[in-house]
């Protein structure tokens, strides 16, 4: 029975001195990060696919047994559209051969241009997919959640490669007006679609974004915490991501949702408690 838990990027100001130490070399905050959440969203790789030695970096600091959900990039998924992207993503792949099974999916992540009209392209290329990794879709086209049809042609799709359908829950975000610069901001680039909590595979991947308020935010994950729980008595391994607008309280929140759904499950493994943020962190 395993749940992993974590946030959109491992390094981020506000943590800094509060929860992880204040200074860090670039060589030490994944390895911090990694002793508070087991699991990460690999959000940069979407801008340019990283070094091999960057990515080398990464494996040393972490243990065989944490999670990168690692996005394609956007000249796969959103320039190329999936349509000749052979070299890029042979390059790509390459460069995250360090990870070796830390790597828990390959996310690709679709523009909300992308509709049930594309699925044979979306088809084409997972099938195309070398067969050692596994892949999570997230779509943004409100026909996928909105229409029965659309919905079952993209499931059918997943199904023939076991794929996942990530989910991105933004409805606790749009409930009710923003608040904070950063909710106003929030509100101008993220998706406003249905909630959808059908997993597709034993390992199903959900990313749930709340409000700045962390009240708000753990009131709105209420019903992922019933999902969670009943997908770990079903014998599945989720992996849960917590975003806020800001993040700023993403990586102690992430940790209570855990707590959560241990409450509920005594028998899940706790966390390991985190490091302290006033010295360097020991993770083997």
């Amino acid at each position: 029975m395993h749940l992993h838990v974590g946030c959109a990027m491992w390094t981020h100001a506000p943590w800094q001195g509060r929860f992880l130490p204040q200074r860090l070399p670039a060589g030490e905050r994944l390895r911090t990060y990694a002793t508070w959440c087991n699991a990460v969203e690999g959000n940069t790789t979407f801008y340019a696919t990283p070094s091999r030695s960057t990515v080398e970096s990464w494996a040393r600091q972490t243990d065989p047994s944490f999670r990168f959900v690692i996005k394609l990039p956007k000249t796969i998924t959103h320039e190329r559209r999936l349509h000749g992207i052979e070299e890029d993503l042979r390059s790509f792949l390459t460069a995250m051969e360090p990870l070796g099974r830390r790597v828990h999916a390959l996310w690709v992540q679709l523009p909300g241009s992308f509709t049930p009209a594309d699925l044979g392209a979306l088809a084409a290329f997972l099938h195309r997919l070398p067969k050692e990794h596994r892949y999570a879709v997230e779509v943004r086209h409100r026909a996928f959640f909105e229409d029965a049809r659309s919905a079952r042609l993209l499931e059918r799709v997943l199904a023939g490669v076991g794929a996942e359908w990530i989910p991105f829950d933004t409805v606790v975000l749009f409930s009710s007006p923003p608040t904070t610069a950063a909710e106003r901001e929030s509100w101008t680039r993220k998706p406003r679609l249905p909630r959808r909590s059908r997993a597709l595979t034993d390992r199903p991947i959900v990313r749930y974004i709340g409000r700045d308020d962390s009240a708000r935010t753990i009131e709105g994950w209420q019903p992922w915490i019933t999902t969670v729980t009943d997908w770990l008595r079903e014998g599945r391994s989720p992996t849960v991501f917590i975003h806020t607008p800001d993040n700023t309280e993403a990586l102690s929140l992430a940790r209570r949702f855990h707590d959560q759904v241990r409450a509920r499950l005594p028998q899940l493994a706790p966390l390991p408690d985190p490091a302290p943020a006033d010295q360097q962190p020991t993770l083997f």
